[in-house]
């Protein structure tokens, strides 16, 4: 049995250079949980937040050391009392609230999917943000064939699963990213649109029917201008601005993660059929350097560490 593994965690909150790898007592499988060995974690803004000492009000107090991230991939090899149609040694993906940037994690059995051969590691390590957020996100909104959908920071994970969904779903979607990235925008299906000054008149111009609806990946002057130009506060959404929503009136993500859906979108990229991009990988022992780079704001695609 596995007694002690290394994560990358914070003793007290703060920047990127409080985030250093420890050796921690590795978690054991009870009833209806399995463990995973991981390979793979996915980095995003959420992770950050939690870093700088945010912790969403459903999870309450947590004590210290914290071990940051909430998806991942890898390995099980640990399964308890309960769990059934997973099995030591089967390849998964999965979700959690905390604790994935870590050598083993203990989750249910009913928060992990099959990871398809066809799948990197790398890509069904960040899988699970990029697709539960952005979905969850669209189905709060009520987004509907015909409306218009302005996503900032659309080039990122959630921004191109966003960015997908809404298209399969018959929306327009309008895309901000920098220029470098508007030909993988295109690609895509979105109609890309450059940051900085000017942004919400050069929207308008894009859609002179106006905007329905907004998802914030950027924070910022990009939810200033989302104000700007959505009539209804409540069909916006911030994937950054988590401790302004409230007082601003927009949304923050609500909804459940589920197997189901993370399985759906996995089967779909094997396929073909759904694209998800990986910007840089980092080793463990740099997961304070992936947080640095996560918080520019800027890149396309997603950013994962890999644990060995």
């Amino acid at each position: 049995m596995t007694d002690v593994m290394r994560a990358a965690a914070f003793a007290e909150p703060g920047g990127p250079e409080v985030l250093k790898v420890m050796e921690l007592p590795a978690p054991q499988a009870g009833p209806g949980e399995v463990r995973v060995r991981v390979h793979a974690a996915g980095v995003q803004p959420f992770d950050t937040a939690v870093r700088a000492g945010w912790l969403p009000p459903y999870m309450g107090p947590k004590p210290f050391p914290r071990i940051p991230g909430n998806e991942f991939a890898g390995v099980v090899d640990q399964v308890g009392d309960g769990v059934s149609g997973v099995s030591v040694g089967d390849e998964v993906l999965g979700f959690s609230a905390l604790h994935a940037y870590a050598e083993y994690i203990v989750v249910p059995g009913t928060d992990v999917a099959p990871k398809p051969a066809q799948v990197p590691w790398e890509v069904a390590g960040g899988l699970t943000s990029g697709v539960q957020t952005a979905e969850l996100a669209i189905d709060g909104i009520g987004l509907a064939e015909g409306e218009t959908l302005l996503v900032h920071g659309a080039a990122g994970s959630v921004g191109t699963a966003a960015v997908q969904i809404a298209r399969r779903r018959g929306a327009t979607v309008i895309g901000t990213a920098r220029e470098a990235n508007h030909d993988y925008l295109r690609d895509l299906g979105a109609v890309p649109v450059a940051y900085g000054d000017g942004l919400a008149d050069r929207v308008r111009a894009l859609a002179p029917n106006g905007v329905d609806a907004a998802l914030d990946g950027a924070g910022g002057h990009a939810l200033e201008v989302s104000i700007e130009l959505v009539k209804d506060r409540a069909r916006i959404v911030t994937l950054v601005e988590h401790g302004k929503a409230a007082e601003l009136g927009v949304r923050v993500v609500q909804g459940q993660r589920s197997a189901e859906r993370l399985g759906r979108y996995a089967r779909l990229y094997a396929e073909g059929a759904f694209t998800f991009s990986v910007r840089r990988t980092y080793p463990l022992e740099e997961a304070a350097q992936a947080h640095r780079e996560i918080e520019t704001g800027h890149g396309q695609g997603k950013i994962v560490l890999q644990i060995r």
